[in-house]
C-alpha cells in the first residue's frame, strides 16, 4: 500500500562573520632629565700650632748669660753677701763681747776666716736635666660644609598613540530554502484520476 506523503526539506540560513582585530599602537619617549649638582661649598680655617723653647736656663748653666742677667745675678749675690757679712760680724761681736766664758774666740774666728771654704760637688750635668722647656700649643682647624642641593629638573614627553578600529563584515553564508516534495499524492477527480 503507498501512502500519499508530503516531504519538506528546509536548510536554515548562515550567517557569516569576518572579523579583524582592532590594532593599538602606543610609543612612549622616555622623560628628559636634567640633574646639576654644585659642588659643596668648603671653607677650612687653620690655626698654625706654637711651638716655644726657651733654652734660658740651659744657656746659663754652660755661663751664656745676658748682660741683664748677670746683673741681677751680681746684684743679688752682693746682697746677699752683705746680709750674710753683717749677720757673721754681729755672731763674732757677740762672741768676743763674752770672754768671760772663756776660750780664745779671737784666735778661733782667725782660724776660721782664714781656711778655704770646701764645697760640697757630686755628679753633675751641663746643661741641667729639665733646664730646657719645651711647651707646645697645638694648631686648631676648623672645617665648615656647606651642601648644596642638586637642582632636578624633568621634562616629560607624551605618549604617541595610534589606534586602528577593528572591523566586523556580516554576510550570508547560506541561503535558506524549503524543497516540497509530494509523493503517491493522487487527486481523483470526476471521470479522471491524477498522479500530483
Amino acid at each position: 500500500m503507498q501512502l500519499p506523503q508530503i516531504r519538506l526539506e528546509s536548510k536554515y540560513a548562515k550567517i557569516g562573520m569576518r572579523t579583524s582585530k582592532p590594532v593599538q599602537d602606543i610609543q612612549q619617549t622616555p622623560a628628559d632629565l636634567s640633574i646639576k649638582q654644585l659642588k659643596a661649598d668648603l671653607k677650612i680655617r687653620t690655626l698654625p700650632g706654637k711651638l716655644t723653647i726657651d733654652q734660658t736656663q740651659a744657656r746659663a748653666d754652660v755661663d751664656l748669660k745676658s748682660i741683664a742677667r748677670r746683673i741681677e745675678e751680681f746684684s743679688n749675690e752682693g746682697y746677699q753677701a752683705l746680709l750674710d757679712g753683717i749677720a757673721r760680724r754681729a755672731q763674732e761681736g757677740d762672741q768676743i763681747m763674752k770672754v768671760e766664758n772663756g776660750g780664745h774666740p779671737i784666735a778661733e774666728q782667725a782660724e776660721v776666716n782664714s781656711k778655704n771654704p770646701i764645697y760640697d760637688f757630686n755628679i753633675g750635668w751641663v746643661p741641667s736635666h729639665g733646664s730646657v722647656k719645651i711647651n707646645y700649643l697645638p694648631s686648631e682647624v676648623n672645617i665648615d660644609v656647606t651642601v648644596n642641593k642638586p637642582i632636578i629638573e624633568p621634562g616629560i614627553n607624551k605618549a604617541k598613540t595610534g589606534y586602528t578600529p577593528g572591523k566586523t563584515n556580516i554576510y550570508l553564508e547560506q541561503q535558506n530554502s524549503l524543497v516540497i516534495d509530494f509523493d503517491n499524492l493522487r487527486f481523483i477527480g470526476i471521470n479522471y484520476e491524477q498522479k500530483i
